[in-house]
């Protein structure tokens, strides 16, 4: 056999694979960029992200193009982005949509397999999604204990604040406090002793711990999954450059945190006394253990446990940051919430602070706190910290917006671009609370929500399920910290860059403020 008859044989296998991997765009696939052979849109959708700075960006640009349904391929999994209220109502109400991607990537995120809440669909997703919400409201998740904790750890942090000499990662201002109000570690607290029933000390080297570890996570992570969920095979190839070396890293040690604490639990456990939601969980584990097809096992509730921590404590303090800053940039309507406060907390004697507070702030408050709650609600549709959901999957061949969806296709639901839609908010890019209030039949300002508009935790069943403790941290630690300090940009510093027009470029799940340190002034009662 020649050289030449060689290289052709070569070269036509080469051709036979190609074409054998190739998936062909389907029937009726909503419209989008060209695809290639075996890297589809890939290349394209890199360079894209590159470009403009972050995937919701490119999603929005090619929505611009295409329309609010756009089908690509990234890799070997064809996607489909959806944005805009229309095209996105049709994907949350319905069942079919449900699903989670069954990919190499979502079952690493999984510990290599489908467990938890947040990767599973199904019976699985079903079960274990209904337990842990159910047992997180017999422990007081939403009631008067989560109140407590919360209050209690929001007067631990303003203790650390008002002595100047123990402020963490702050320093002194003149009369004030340089902070980047970073409380990361006040949620996972809350969230800690909800799961374990216990908290961390300020200067616990396992918090610091954990808080390494679930950030180094999210950062490794995107909606679409990046190169490695796109090619797999880069892990023989390349583990450390794809990050398939760093997520098994991370999982590990996280597992190892994690099942610590659970074996402990295990050592301590006394039936009919249930302190945590991992107390209840071993129960559960303990009831069933005679059945052989029990989802109930120590994996799985790692993955319940590292659900809760990934969804809670990131999200939750990255809003809180995006509030602050939003507070700093606009001292006009800080003051608007401060008044509010001061009328329902303080004292009034024509509109001056008078002897001090007559109380400090509790969670039931926030009923009574409209402005407030405007102000959080603006700066969550503004600065949206997961612009893009967690990817769907089709449970069943079906249709969005006239177009044909295939039977596990992957779906991106862009929310950030029903927050930012100009027709509908006039003017999406000013921060103005003032959008969220109306007048009500009593005469006093009332919440009007946009029910339809707003998606900071989800809509449908994959709705957020801690939900009401984001919402009552979020009021209780800004009203609580605007109550008692005014808070301004770091003044040796230009002016940081407004979040309505750059929402932070971190990789990963979330965005974030570009890192910045804001003066904590006391205000004077």
């Amino acid at each position: 056999m020649t050289f030449i008859t060689c290289i052709l044989i070569f070269l036509v296998v080469v051709l036979l694979v190609v074409l054998y991997l190739h998936q062909p765009r389907p029937s009726n696939f909503p419209p989008g960029p060209l695809q290639f052979p075996l890297v589809g849109n890939s290349p394209i959708f890199r360079k894209l992200c590159k470009k403009l700075g972050h995937q919701y960006r490119a999603f929005a640009h090619l929505a611009k193009e295409y329309g609010p349904v756009v089908g690509l391929r990234l890799g070997r999994h064809f996607v489909v982005v959806v944005s805009g209220v229309e095209a996105l109502r049709q994907v949350l109400g319905r069942e079919e949509f449900e699903g989670r991607p069954d990919t190499f990537f979502m079952r690493l995120r999984s510990m290599g397999t489908r467990r938890g809440i947040t990767s599973t669909d199904g019976p699985n997703w079903n079960e274990q999604r209904s337990f842990t919400v159910r047992h997180l409201r017999n422990l007081g998740f939403g009631r008067q204990t989560m109140a407590v904790l919360i209050e209690e750890e929001l007067t631990q942090y303003l203790k650390s604040l008002q002595n100047e000499g123990t402020v963490v990662n702050g320093r002194n201002a003149g009369k004030g406090i340089l902070m980047d109000l970073n409380l990361a570690p006040n949620v996972l607290n809350v969230l800690w002793a909800i799961v374990a029933g216990t908290r961390f000390s300020s200067n616990d080297p396992k918090l610091d711990s954990l808080l390494k570890l679930l950030r180094t996570r999210s950062r490794a992570f995107d909606m679409a999954g990046g190169m490695l969920s796109q090619f797999p095979w880069l892990r023989h190839i390349a583990p450390k450059a794809s990050g398939y070396t760093l997520l098994l890293d991370v999982n590990a040690r996280m597992k190892e945190f994690l099942m610590e604490t659970i074996e402990k639990h295990k050592e301590g456990y006394v039936e009919g006394c249930l302190r945590d939601l991992i107390d209840a969980y071993i129960r559960e584990m303990k009831s069933r253990k005679e059945d052989p097809t029990s989802t109930f096992t120590d994996d799985q509730l790692v993955m319940v446990c590292l659900d809760m921590f990934i969804a809670g404590s990131e999200t939750t303090s990255n809003t809180l940051q995006f509030a602050f800053l939003l507070a700093a940039l606009h001292p006009e309507i800080q003051d608007k919430v401060q008044h509010e406060l001061d009328t329902l907390l303080g004292r009034s004697e024509n509109g001056k602070v008078m002897n001090g507070l007559k109380r400090e702030l509790v969670l039931s408050d926030r009923t009574k706190l409209p402005y407030c709650e405007a102000f959080l609600t603006e700066a969550q549709r503004i600065c949206h910290v997961t612009p893009v959901a967690g990817p769907r999957r089709a449970m069943s061949d079906t249709k969005v917006a006239g177009y044909d969806i295939p039977k596990d296709t992957v779906l991106l639901l862009n929310f950030r671009s029903v927050h930012m839609d100009v027709e509908h908010w006039k003017d999406p890019k000013v921060f103005r609370p003032e959008r969220f209030l109306k007048v009500g039949d009593n005469g006093e300002l009332e919440l009007n929500n946009h029910d339809d508009w707003l998606l900071p935790f989800g809509s449908g069943r994959r709705r957020c399920p801690g939900e009401v403790l984001a919402r009552s941290f979020l009021f209780m630690f800004f009203a609580g910290i605007l109550l008692h300090f005014q808070i301004a940009p770091d003044p040796r510093m230009p002016p940081p860059t407004h979040p309505a027009h750059h929402s932070g470029t971190l990789p990963g799940l979330t965005l974030a403020p570009h890192p910045t340190k804001l003066l904590l002034t006391p205000r004077s009662h």
